[in-house]
């Protein structure tokens, strides 16, 4: 499937969704759902957090894709940071990703040898086991069956 066709298709899905009105109350450290009004998480987060390794998707499909939700009125993350090897993962990174309804994970063919995006993944699962998440695969250039 093109890019523009692909990136079409995950953004009518998204705008079909019902999705829950969801935030994090971190109680004692662990992160539970609660219902909590639309203008709270539309103020604290995003429709789609992006999650991608930078050098092989984001000046390509990855540009494209955010740009094509934005135009369509979906609040998106996507870290733009180029980021040094060794660096953890910034609170207000796992904060995007917490308060975020909806997840894209572009897999490509360094996604799992950066630690940052191992980190980001970990999260993530997270946040679908915890908060019921919505995650949506994407396999960039990569075969999913190795």
């Amino acid at each position: 499937m093109e890019k523009s066709k692909y990136s079409d298709a995950i953004s009518k899905y998204i705008q079909s969704l019902e999705l829950p009105n969801v935030s994090l109350d971190h109680g004692g450290g662990v992160a539970t759902a609660s219902t909590s009004s639309v203008d709270r998480i539309r103020s604290k987060g995003y429709d789609v957090f992006i999650s991608f390794r930078g050098s092989d998707t984001r000046n390509t499909f990855v540009d494209h894709l955010y740009s094509h939700l934005i135009r369509k009125g979906i609040s998106t993350f996507k870290d733009d940071k180029e980021l040094q090897k060794g660096e953890s993962i910034s609170p207000q990174l796992l904060q995007a990703i917490q308060h975020s309804r909806v997840s894209i994970v572009v897999f490509s063919k360094d996604y799992a040898s950066s630690t940052w995006c191992l980190d980001e993944m970990a999260a993530i699962a997270d946040c679908r086991a915890e908060l019921k998440q919505i995650v949506f695969p994407v396999f960039y250039d990569v075969d999913p069956s190795h």
